[in-house]
């Protein structure tokens, strides 16, 4: 297939430059993965109401790290903007670094008094390895001179950092947010939790691949960036509990399918266990785990669309995407949501 078999007409003025308030007011459109039938929901809490006692709603609790930092490089003063992306031994971490033509291996950055960071080598991705040489507590100092790294697309700066963060976020390591989760506030998990929804939780950091669109003609040509997940024991025992008793199984985002799929078995069963995937979800992908999907709408051309086609149809998709238009809902990060049963 090919990518630009993944691509759609999107007027700029629908990408959402902030997000709603309260979260659970965004809109809501509802995506029949069977008929390519749309419904629409006026706000995202009436996803309640699609529902069922006995779901199992599955989420990332990953935590986004004000990730973006500024500095200059020792020597010659030159600005310097590095994106954390993935941790990788003590003091060392994968970053993206702009410019990176004039930081090469050996170059130190400096971003204040108490902590550098010296280019230790290039990977195959266009980033590199650095490591950083701190004074006082690493994650202390990055929360205060961070900036939460926001997609390209959004051009206001973020007042409050939460707003891209789930409220249930936990496990600190990602440089985007899992973005299906903004929508949910803690009311509305006591919401649905009270009409006999499980609630389970899953992590997956978010990495270099949400920074980086898809460049090859051919969808199989494309390699995915390694990103690391975890699913508990405990939690995988619950959902193939609720998978053999004929539950939905529904993930909320990309991510979340993205784990619960790299964990299962061919059989499905899911796996507690950890470790990095490279997985990625295109039409004709048979799913082991995932039954529906909360999502939000994508980016063009992007491997998030594609999955959410192998899910539900690429034609299914791409008209309710064109509906969407039409109907002026808001689009990518601080968007509006779908619910694909």
């Amino acid at each position: 297939m090919k990518v630009t078999d993944f691509d759609y007409e999107l007027p700029e003025a629908l990408i959402a430059q902030f997000p709603v308030e309260p979260r659970d007011t965004s809109r809501l459109l509802i995506l029949n993965k069977v008929t390519g039938a749309v419904e629409h929901k006026a706000h995202f809490y009436e996803l309640v109401e699609e529902l069922n006692e006995g779901d199992v709603l599955v989420f990332n609790n990953t935590k986004v790290i004000p990730a973006r930092l500024y500095g200059h490089r020792e020597g010659s003063g030159g600005k310097v903007e590095v994106l954390l992306l993935t941790p990788c031994g003590e003091n060392r971490w994968e970053c993206l670094v702009k410019p990176g033509k004039k930081c090469p291996v050996g170059q130190v950055i400096v971003f204040d008094e108490r902590l550098k960071a010296t280019v230790l080598d290039k990977t195959d991705f266009g980033g590199r390895i650095v490591e950083f040489t701190v004074d006082g507590i690493f994650d202390d100092i990055i929360q205060e001179i961070g900036e939460m790294p926001l997609p390209p697309y959004i051009h206001k700066k973020l007042e409050d950092k939460e707003r891209y963060q789930t409220v249930y976020a936990k496990e600190k390591g990602s440089a985007a947010a899992p973005t299906a989760g903004l929508h949910f506030t803690s009311e509305l998990l006591e919401k649905i939790k009270a009409k006999g929804v499980e609630l389970e939780f899953v992590t997956l950091h978010v990495g270099l691949g949400t920074f980086r669109p898809v460049s090859v003609e051919s969808i199989e040509d494309h390699d995915m960036h390694s990103e690391f997940y975890s699913v508990s024991p405990e939690t995988a025992a619950r959902i193939n509990d609720a998978k053999a008793k004929g539950r939905r199984i529904i993930a909320v985002g990309t991510t979340s399918v993205r784990t619960l799929e790299s964990a299962s078995t061919d059989d499905g069963v899911l796996q507690g266990t950890s470790g990095w995937t490279q997985i990625f979800i295109y039409p004709g992908y048979t799913f082991k785990m995932v039954d529906a999907l909360v999502t939000n709408f994508h980016l063009p051309q992007s491997t998030l669309l594609m999955l959410i086609s192998a899910l539900a149809g690429r034609e299914h998709c791409l008209a309710a995407y064109e509906e969407a238009v039409r109907e002026k809902y808001r689009f990518f990060s601080f968007g509006d949501a779908m619910f694909i049963r």
